[in-house]
């Protein structure tokens, strides 16, 4: 991937539900640029969960989707999900293994980082993120808000070019949002990031985009253009 290749890009992109009269997503096009922050809000229901999955196949779409330049298909999911990072909105959906600096880990094993190093930086990244002593636990000692952090770090770890965040700032404190925004607008990775929490989202995005009932309501690069689009 080139500087000036998106790093993600949807070309009328639409889910259908098996059994619903009408889509979760509606022709959706949008572009995100190398390094490009992107807040992607809007009600219950508008369909930014399903824009998400489907960017890393996890829901069958019609269109395209190109991550990195790479068209997503059977062939080159794996391939694409390996070398981004994915945050679900409930973290207990992403926590595989027995011991949270093993699953932190995973991310990078998954990008051939040798096993020494896979620990270093999935300890450091625990660290940053004020979970360094969740380290050798068990993910089913956790509460909620430990969980979402060990999920937070599963996905930062090694620096993805890309991250995909749903809700990241579910069940943090203030001051933990605000040094988790920090962090994420200081990686350098583009990212699509769902949220109701407008207040975080100014602090880590420079880029808003509405769905309503599934499509783009709104496209902008100012906050406070966003009423009447979502009624916050």
């Amino acid at each position: 991937m080139t500087a000036s290749t998106p790093a993600l890009e949807f070309d009328s992109v639409s889910v259908t539900y098996e059994g619903d009269a009408r889509p979760s997503i509606q022709d959706v096009s949008l572009r995100i640029g190398a390094g490009e922050r992107v807040a992607l809000l809007g009600n219950n229901g508008s369909g930014k969960t399903t824009l998400l999955y489907a960017a890393v196949g996890l829901v069958p779409f019609a269109g395209t989707i190109r991550v990195g330049g790479v068209v997503l298909g059977p062939s080159t999911k794996d391939d694409i999900r390996a070398r981004l990072g994915f945050l679900f909105s409930n973290p207990e959906d992403q926590i595989l293994l027995p011991r949270v600096l093993d699953d932190v880990a995973f991310a990078l094993s998954r990008r051939g980082t040798p096993g020494p190093e896979q620990r270093v930086e999935a300890a450091e990244m625990l660290q940053r993120l004020d979970a360094g002593s969740l380290a050798e636990r068990s993910p089913h000692q956790l509460s909620q808000g430990e969980r979402l952090r060990v999920a937070l770090a599963g996905a930062l770890v090694g620096k993805p070019p890309l991250l995909l965040l749903d809700e990241p700032s579910e069940n943090l404190d203030p001051p933990g949002k605000r040094r988790l925004a920090s962090m994420i607008a200081g990686m350098g990775a583009a990212m699509l990031l769902a949220t109701h929490d407008l207040r975080f989202a100014r602090r880590c995005c420079t880029r808003f985009v509405v769905l309503a009932e599934g499509e783009v309501a709104k496209d902008t690069l100012s906050s406070g253009d966003l009423l009447p689009a979502w009624d916050y």
